[in-house]
């Protein structure tokens, strides 16, 4: 089936308390991506984000927890664990922007009224709360253990913790379970309630006709309790710190490299485990969502090890991982239709062989269409497969207004006027691209929703390998206007993409 879909985080949509969340705004926009005419709805991953990382969803201390700022005040009305007055007085927060200490002050009260509260009356949803712990417990114990205890020892990194904890010592451990019981059960109460949320939005946007697409980070961060809870699987040194980081060499976006710093894994340990902590991430966010996109995935046949020491990824090296052996594994648990392979980046023979044998499909990106050698990209429209999903650009990239006015040069303008035909001018550069993308063979389109409208570099989600400025763009009131529905409406019926 040919469809299309619209890109646009959680966080970005437009919301009185600061942030997007699960709320009404949510529901919003499912309606409109219907009267659109799309059929995919793509997030960023909903994992915990953190100022000491620039609130990355790419960089989290969890790779299955969710990110309880985007809880809904207006839901926990609904659901009775706040009443409506406690949502009065919210400060006056920045509508294009999020102000993230103000939002998380925000919430974090709300929070604790609502745990509050939940304590005092918990019954009414006792059982549920008991059935999603159950459900859960292969991680929300750690997830649980490892925020309160981070709050406890002033927000140090697990390995900088007493020993006994640092190393997860049983008899301490259950010392600290039992002191601070109700701490932990609030970090499993917030959890409990950011996926009741999203459960309730995507059985909505689902019953639209809509797919939920998510996106699954290769790395977690060391200061994760992943790391803690798992430290034999990454490649952890003295003291238990990084010894090899993560990171990409120079490439499209950066000339000295991308420098992650985020632990490798030792992919012999996971091998000798059926990569069974794998299996359970993936497994895990194919019941969150539809499909999931697997970012960095030539990091799967091959990652590129720097020195923790190192201050730029320029001098590393490529090592080989057990790819096909990996998703052979991973392939007898989920469905290979619920996975897409971000293949972008320094893409060799060995990690198009692995995409073609496991028969996933991969991405193509417009913004890189006109290179030199456009004629052979496999990003030019003309050489698309029907198995890849086409995107004007990434969360990444620049908008393509922002790339057509500040970045694309001569060079790549004269290449895109001749590969349309004719020239454009800046403002309908998103239309241009649109079009590309619609008539394309592949069978799945992704458009960044600041490309539906138009917007400029201001809108720019991410600029890889800067620490600040990013995340932090949201969709305005207003901008879901009917006509931009109807426009994409037609595109997706003309290019046979509304099913």
């Amino acid at each position: 089936m040919r469809t299309s879909g619209i890109l646009l985080h959680i966080s970005s949509l437009p919301s009185r308390f600061g942030i997007g969340d699960l709320g009404p705004e949510a529901y919003r926009f499912a309606d409109f991506l219907r009267r659109a005419g799309q059929r995919c709805w793509q997030v960023l991953p909903l994992c915990p984000t953190d100022a000491i990382h620039g609130n990355s969803p790419y960089n989290s201390d969890s790779a299955f927890a969710g990110n309880v700022l985007l809880i809904s005040p207006e839901e926990m009305v609904q659901e009775g664990l706040l009443k409506a007055g406690d949502l009065r007085g919210a400060p006056s927060f920045p509508e294009g922007d999020i102000d993230y200490p103000a939002v998380i002050a925000y919430k974090q009260n709300l929070f604790s009224k609502a745990f509050e509260d939940f304590r005092k009356a918990g019954r009414k949803y006792g059982d549920d709360f008991g059935a999603f712990c159950d459900d859960n417990a292969g991680w929300i114990d750690d997830h649980a253990l490892f925020m309160t205890l981070k709050r406890r020892e002033q927000g140090r990194a697990w390995n900088e913790w007493p020993r006994p904890i640092r190393d997860r010592t049983p008899a301490v451990l259950k010392e600290v379970k039992i002191k601070f019981a109700e701490e932990i059960r609030r970090e499993k109460f917030l959890q409990f309630v950011f996926y009741r949320q999203w459960k309730a939005l995507k059985e909505h946007v689902n019953a639209l006709g809509i797919q939920v697409i998510g996106d699954l980070p290769i790395y977690v961060h060391h200061d994760s309790a992943d790391v803690w809870r798992h430290p034999e699987c990454f490649m952890l040194g003295r003291n238990k710190r990084p010894a090899s980081v993560a990171g990409v060499p120079p490439d499209y976006f950066s000339k000295t490299g991308q420098l992650w710093g985020n632990p490798l894994y030792r992919w012999d340990v996971l091998k000798k485990r059926r990569y069974r902590w794998w299996v359970d991430r993936i497994v895990h966010n194919l019941r969150r969502f539809d499909r999931v996109r697997i970012d960095h995935f030539r990091g799967f046949v091959a990652f590129w090890q720097v020195s923790s020491r190192a201050r730029t990824a320029i001098h590393g090296k490529w090592v080989k991982a057990p790819a096909e052996d990996f998703f052979t594994t991973m392939l007898n648990r989920v469905p290979r239709e619920g996975l897409i392979a971000e293949d972008l980046g320094f893409i060799t023979a060995d990690v198009t062989q692995v995409l073609e044998k496991i028969g996933v499909p991969g991405m193509r990106v417009l913004l890189f269409a006109f290179e030199e050698g456009m004629a052979q990209s496999p990003h030019a429209p003309h050489n698309h497969i029907r198995n890849c999903v086409v995107y004007t650009g990434t969360h990444d990239n620049n908008t393509v207004r922002g790339w057509f006015e500040n970045e694309a040069g001569r060079d790549r303008k004269r290449r895109l006027f001749c590969y349309l035909g004719k020239r454009i001018r800046s403002g309908e550069a998103h239309h241009a691209f649109i079009r590309l993308a619609m008539m394309s063979v592949a069978e799945t389109v992704i458009i960044p929703m600041q490309d539906v409208l138009g917007l400029g570099e201001e809108a720019r989600m991410n600029l890889p390998s800067t620490r600040t400025g990013n995340w932090q763009w949201r969709l305005s009131r207003g901008q879901l206007k009917s006509s931009v529905a109807r426009e994409l409406n037609i595109l997706a019926s003309s290019y046979g993409r509304c099913g």
